[in-house]
């Protein structure tokens, strides 16, 4: 079984901010692939299904991004998922935006929900990095992940999402 998670925060204040890329990407997964409604479990809200023909259980941590790590973890230990078959889908500062990089293991690069997922699980899962720039200096950092997207990027947005979405089973096959 692949675990596939999407890091961001819970709640309709954050819904269309930059830092819950993730948690779009696994609404659009879900929907594309035509998995179950979310249930609420360990610490997140997952929906399990299949995409091309693999066993996939969706994730979106409700613990907040600094402690994503607790979510991922309980459900690796519960479904017997190994580390090299988790993927996890966030922003990304040092990207420019709607650029994906993807990559086994590496640092955290800051970002607080991969920190603790580091902590908890270990290092050497998949990270899917989408870009969202950078604001330009380091102070404010803070305030532009937890700002919403532009209304140009937001056009945008719908359809990066969905051809990421086409492009997963090869992904999954880590081609």
């Amino acid at each position: 079984m692949y675990l596939v998670v999407g890091l961001g925060n819970p709640g309709n204040e954050y819904l269309l901010n930059r830092h819950n890329f993730g948690f779009m990407m696994i609404d659009t997964l879900r929907q594309h692939y035509d998995f179950p409604d979310y249930k609420e479990k360990f610490s997140g809200v997952i929906s399990q299904g299949k995409i091309d023909g693999k066993a996939c259980m969706l994730l979106k941590p409700t613990t907040f991004m600094n402690l994503s790590g607790q979510a991922v973890q309980k459900v690796m230990q519960f479904y017997k998922i190994a580390i090299e078959n988790v993927y996890v889908f966030h922003d990304d500062l040092d990207i420019d935006p709607f650029k994906i990089k993807f990559k086994m293991g590496g640092g955290s690069g800051g970002h607080n929900g991969l920190k603790s997922i580091d902590q908890q699980c270990g290092k050497e899962y998949w990270r899917i990095r989408l870009g969202i720039g950078h604001p330009g200096e380091k102070n404010l950092v803070s305030a532009y992940v937890l700002s919403n997207f532009s209304k140009d990027e937001m056009k945008e947005l719908p359809f990066l999402l969905h051809t990421l979405a086409q492009k997963i089973p090869g992904i999954l096959k880590k081609e």
